[in-house]
Formats: C-alpha cells, sequence, structure tokens
C-alpha cells in the first residue's frame, strides 16, 4: 500500500509539472511589441495609406495582432490635439511611433527624445527641424520624405497645360497647417508669375469651408484650381472632387483617389509607397536598428493621372503630348 501510495504520489506530481509547464512557458514570452501611429487627420480616406504601412511592416516579419500591436491616434483635423495624442503614446511607453503628416511629427518630436520616431512627410525633413541631415539623422527620429510640397509648382504648370485659356487659378491652402501652407504659397507664387497666371489663395480649415471656396472662384471667374497638399484634402478627396465636378471647375490634386472619384487630374509622389516604406523602418526599428543610422528614404516615384470622362465633361481636349505622358488614363 505504501508503494501504491508513493507511485501515485509521482504521478500526481509529474501531472501537476506537465500543466505548469506550458504555464511558465507563456509567462516567458516576450510581450509583443507596440507600435504608436500618430496621424493629424482621421482614418476615413486613409485606409489606403494604413494597409500600405501595414505591407512594409509584414515585409519585415510584423503582423497587426500577431506579434505587433498598434495604438492608433488620430487628431481628426484638430492639429492642436496633437501633442496630447503625442504624450499619451509616450506615456504608454510604446516601442516606436510611427507618426505620418507634418503636424503629427513635429508633435512627436516635441513629446520625446528617447523612444524611436519614424515619420512620414510631405515636407523637407531638414528644414523642418527633424534631421540635421538625410544620410546622418542623429537622434531618436528617421522617416521616409515624398516629394508632394516640392513638386506643387508643377501641379499650376499642368493646370496650364489642361486649361490654357485660363489667366486667373486658384490655390486651396489649409491655414491650420501653416507648415503646408509657408512652403506651397510662394513657390506657387512664384511659379504663376513665370506662367503669366493671376494667381488667388484659398483658404479651408473645414469642410464647412468648401462651398464658400467655390463660390469665390466662380466669382473670380478663374479658369481651374490646384488643391495644396495637405492630409485634411486628401482625406475628402471625394467630396472635393464631387464638388469641383458640379461647379466645372478644372482642378488638379496629389493624389489618384481624386482622379478616381471624378477629379480632372492628379500629379505627386505615390503616397502609398512613402507609407510601406514607413512600415518598413518601423519594423526594422522594432528589430533593433537606431533611426540615428537609418537614413532618411525619398520616394520619388511621381505619377500623372487625367480623368478623359471628366475632361470630356468640361469640354477639355487633352493635349495628345500630355495624355502620352500619363501613368493612367481613367475612362
Amino acid at each position: 500500500m505504501v508503494f501504491l501510495r508513493r507511485r501515485r504520489d509521482v504521478i500526481t506530481l509529474l501531472g501537476g509539472a506537465a500543466m505548469a509547464w506550458p504555464l511558465a512557458a507563456r509567462a516567458q514570452q516576450p510581450a509583443m511589441p507596440v507600435i504608436g501611429f500618430l496621424n493629424s487627420i482621421s482614418p476615413d480616406g486613409y485606409a489606403p495609406f494604413v494597409a500600405a504601412f501595414h505591407q512594409g511592416l509584414k515585409e519585415t516579419g510584423y503582423v497587426e495582432g500577431q506579434n505587433v500591436a498598434i495604438e492608433y491616434r488620430w487628431a481628426e483635423g484638430r492639429i492642436d490635439r496633437l501633442p496630447a495624442l503625442a504624450a499619451d503614446l509616450v506615456q504608454r511607453r510604446v516601442a516606436v511611433i510611427a507618426a505620418t503628416t507634418a503636424p503629427a511629427v513635429l508633435a512627436a518630436k516635441a513629446a520625446t527624445a528617447t523612444i524611436p520616431v519614424v515619420f512620414e512627410t510631405a515636407g523637407d525633413p531638414i528644414q523642418l527641424g527633424l534631421v540635421a541631415s538625410l544620410n546622418r539623422p542623429g537622434g531618436n527620429i528617421t522617416g521616409v520624405a515624398n516629394l508632394n510640397l516640392g513638386i506643387a509648382p508643377k501641379r499650376l504648370e499642368l493646370l496650364g497645360e489642361l486649361v490654357p485659356a485660363a489667366s486667373v487659378v486658384g490655390l486651396l491652402i489649409n491655414p491650420a497647417n501653416p507648415v503646408v501652407a509657408e512652403s506651397v504659397v510662394p513657390a506657387s507664387q512664384a511659379a504663376a508669375r513665370t506662367l503669366g497666371l493671376k494667381l488667388h489663395v484659398l483658404n479651408a480649415r473645414s469642410e464647412g469651408d468648401f462651398e464658400q471656396v467655390f463660390a469665390s472662384l466662380m466669382q473670380l471667374r478663374a479658369g481651374g484650381l490646384v488643391i495644396g497638399p495637405d492630409a485634411f484634402f486628401t482625406a475628402r478627396s471625394r467630396q472635393l472632387a464631387a464638388l469641383a465636378l458640379r461647379h466645372a471647375v478644372p482642378t488638379i490634386y496629389q493624389h489618384r483617389e481624386f482622379v478616381a472619384a471624378g477629379g480632372l487630374a492628379s500629379y505627386g509622389g505615390l503616397t502609398s509607397d512613402a507609407y510601406r516604406l514607413t512600415g518598413v523602418y518601423t519594423g526594422r526599428v522594432l528589430k533593433g536598428e537606431k533611426p540615428a543610422d537609418l537614413p532618411v528614404q525619398q520616394a520619388t516615384k511621381v505619377e500623372l493621372y487625367i480623368n478623359l470622362k471628366t475632361a470630356n465633361t468640361l469640354g477639355i481636349t487633352v493635349p495628345l503630348p500630355l495624355s502620352g505622358r500619363a501613368d493612367e488614363l481613367i475612362e
């Protein structure tokens, strides 16, 4: 009986150890890293770019919900909310902050000098004070710069090719985002003088301003509109395209989504590729690389899209040389 009792004791002990082993193994597994994703707008209209960011993460071996978590913080167009949102991510001790749009990057930079920050911005990272050098960023920040601010005057030139009779043109700017406005307006005004165009700067900081913008264009008898690069406008590409078509204003912006929604034309850096590269860099930082050692990447691919159906509706004949340069003609 003693032997049997001892045998049962051994079996019970082994069984308990077998049950405890998975619990101990799970307890020893490292915690899932957390990315803080900071953006000045809202998820509406940004789904393709977030998907591109996820693709970049996947290229480095990270999949949300499987081996990495993402805390999203959207300012919903209220740039004044960004400092508090960035501070919240810092307080939560995220592993890295992916800051997309210039205002979000500046807020993240002001919030921390220790947590790695990977940015995506249309602005010049050096002029914005984000990095000391593109090749050697230094500090805790690196990322991806696209060309949408630098090529803003080119959109004015392309609009002139589409509407050669236009002598008055509008430029739509978001005054709530001075980082973009202060760069785009002077460059566009200089380009307008070179092209012999009279440029009127129009402001919209909310959706409620859009109708007044187009009413002003009608009063000015403007021959076209250039939409300045801004995340707020990007999130409302469909709405702006519909208004431009309803008011019969030839309009050019920076993203294909605008043209697909009925806008006349778009010309700009491939933002989805910039977000993918941002995801790649975020993954590399999670693997242990330091931002100071990762050169700022530049998304250099620029694409031109033209909506032929909209051109026909507006009575515009697209010049053959211009249609030949287009990456896609949407019919």
